[in-house]
């Protein structure tokens, strides 16, 4: 049966499509723009967004399994309440999720707090879930490489307890797997939950140290300021958007993003595959600049 992917033109949805065709799965995918949407061909694209009802149900005529993807936006757990609720009328049981790390800790980041919510609407509504929880994102230094790389400032506040940040190529090709393998299940499977990291945990003085590396050149640290931060991120995005990422940072400061026992070797074995590394995401960065 078909499997619908949100969010196919963000930094996950593009490749989780890629991975799925490669599989030989039958896609389709829900969309605001299609003229945005590079697809294989036989992939199904329809317009709509995760608010309009009746494009919601059209993308989920004959839909068994969905993978779902809600953007950071204010109405984010108002599109997830509604989705997973006209999946349910759908038929639908069978769901990936993409939470992020710790959603049930951080509950004072909008984001972080929507999530955990509709984590606990999928076990309360009882689907067949697997709940896929990353770290922050390798990719998201794509919007920061300019100012390292032109002002010598590495100047994301990550902390000194360490992050293992995570690509999204690795992000969506355990997404396939989970939802192949929810997919084809003769019946419904145990909820589950998988930590999605990276293979290291830096700081942020020890990605300034990489870059530093990268570049022959020192690259310094911007240091633990989450305000700061605040106030660099409001000059280009709403500031509610800028105060959320403020808020995330001090998570970043004040715990980090630490793999549990187990989580690198569980990503390993199921991709069967070492995990993409900061260093050389990073250098990949460098080499396009």
């Amino acid at each position: 049966m078909t499997i619908l992917v949100t969010g196919a033109t963000g930094r996950v949805g593009r490749h989780l499509v890629q991975q799925l065709v490669q599989r030989g799965a039958a896609v389709r995918v829900l969309t605001r723009d299609p003229s945005k949407v590079d697809v294989a061909a036989g992939v199904e694209v329809v317009q709509g967004d995760l608010l309009d009802i009746d494009a919601l149900r059209r993308a989920f005529d004959g839909v068994r399994t969905l993978f779902l993807l809600n953007a950071v936006t204010g109405d984010e757990f108002t599109q997830a309440i509604i989705a997973l609720n006209v999946a349910r009328e759908a038929g639908v049981e069978r769901v990936v999720y993409l939470s992020v790390f710790e959603a049930d800790q951080a509950v004072n980041v909008p984001h972080f707090a929507v999530k955990f919510g509709a984590e606990r609407m999928l076990a309360e509504m009882g689907f067949s879930a697997t709940i896929l929880r990353p770290t922050y994102f390798i990719d998201n230094e794509v919007m920061i490489k300019d100012t390292v790389i032109d002002h010598g400032v590495y100047p994301m506040p990550l902390g000194s307890k360490g992050i293992a940040m995570v690509d999204a190529r690795d992000i969506a090709e355990v997404a396939a797997i989970e939802l192949i393998r929810r997919d084809e299940a003769a019946g419904k499977l145990p909820l589950d939950t998988i930590n999605i990291v990276g293979p290291d945990t830096l700081t942020g003085p020890e990605v300034a140290r990489i870059w530093s590396d990268l570049l022959g050149r020192p690259i310094v640290y911007g240091g633990d300021d989450p305000s700061g931060f605040e106030q660099a991120m409001a000059r280009f995005m709403p500031k509610w958007t800028a105060y959320e990422m403020r808020l995330m940072a001090e998570r970043y400061v004040s715990d980090g993003m630490v793999p549990k026992a187990g989580d690198v070797e569980r990503l390993t074995t199921l991709l069967g595959r070492p995990l993409h590394a900061y260093r050389d995401v990073a250098a990949e960065l460098v080499r396009a600049a």
